[in-house]
């Protein structure tokens, strides 16, 4: 199963699912879904307290979730996915994420899952300052 946070997410994680052939469940702040839910809160990269949703018994017991999203800034909001796919009694088998700042919080998670990034070695440092020297060009 593939699961995924906010909604520019929700379309990877939508075709990577039908690229595996595997289920497809969402994972919400919450209000966003439209059936009971079960919740974990967290605080955000903003460090604002929030709530992120799963629609409850998402899946049978001991499903493997691959969960797939854009960003990871402090791993707050990721941390609580993999605590809600958790708290179902799924199983987290891995995280795919186009960039992950390396902050304390992300560090744990990729310790402790499998934690898959598009950022080339090289570019992380610029990952990290949230800043990538191509934008140079752009502040001219």
């Amino acid at each position: 199963m593939v699961g995924s946070l906010q909604l520019i997410s929700k379309c990877s994680g939508g075709a990577i699912a039908n690229h595996l052939k595997k289920g497809f469940i969402a994972i919400r702040k919450k209000g966003h879904l439209c059936v009971e839910t079960e919740a974990v809160d967290f605080v955000d990269y903003s460090k604002h307290s929030k709530t992120l949703e799963i629609r409850k018994n998402p899946f049978p017991t001991d499903t493997r979730v691959l969960i797939v999203d854009q960003w990871i800034e402090t791993g707050g909001t990721m941390a609580a996915a993999t605590q809600l796919i958790e708290k179902m009694k799924g199983i987290v088998a891995g995280i795919a994420v186009v960039a992950m700042e390396e902050q304390e919080i992300a560090l744990k998670l990729k310790q402790k899952y499998t934690l898959v990034t598009g950022v080339p070695c090289h570019l992380q440092p610029q990952i990290n300052s949230q800043y990538l020297n191509s934008f140079k060009q752009f502040d001219k």
